[in-house]
């Protein structure tokens, strides 16, 4: 019996402190829907408010007409050389509408060879897809290119 007082007093002892913690300590929600505030502060966040140039140096490519949201082929590729003193250090694919902008995060170095990166996001509808390059100097480039959704989104 000792076992099962044990477990009761742990349960009363976390639901007293489920409803005694403040609402103000959990993280706030984040905005639902599509909204180009989401996206501005993603940009933000990444850059750090360092000005971001649109270059033809990356490549994004991505499909004019998207049948499905769920699975929208990304694929962005930069040139620029994989040196130690000058690479592509991150590669960006935000979304301009979805409720989270950051669809893809990935960090390189000179030993991936190019500045390469290809995957699939989940569009919520017709929306921009944003390639954001950051190179090791810490510049910015931008490539984007408008999706028309016609399925599993707002088309």
């Amino acid at each position: 019996m000792e076992r099962r007082n044990f477990i009761k007093s742990i349960c009363a002892a976390s639901a007293v402190a489920a409803t005694i913690t403040p609402s103000a300590l959990f993280a706030k929600e984040a905005p639902k829907g599509g909204n180009i505030l989401a996206y501005a502060a993603a940009v933000e966040a990444i850059t750090g408010g360092k000005a971001v140039a649109d270059s033809d140096k990356v490549k994004l490519t991505v499909p004019e007409i998207a049948e499905n949201g769920a699975v929208v082929p990304v694929k962005v590729e930069v040139d620029n050389p994989m040196e130690e003193s000058n690479y592509v250090k991150a590669i960006h694919v935000l979304s301009t509408k979805n409720g989270n902008a950051r669809c893809a995060d990935v960090m390189l170095t000179p030993l991936n060879g190019r500045g390469y990166f290809a995957t699939r996001v989940k569009l919520g509808g017709t929306q921009d897809v944003v390639a954001l390059v950051e190179l090791s100097n810490g510049t910015f480039m931008r490539s984007a290119k408008s999706v028309k959704v016609t399925i599993g989104g707002c088309g």
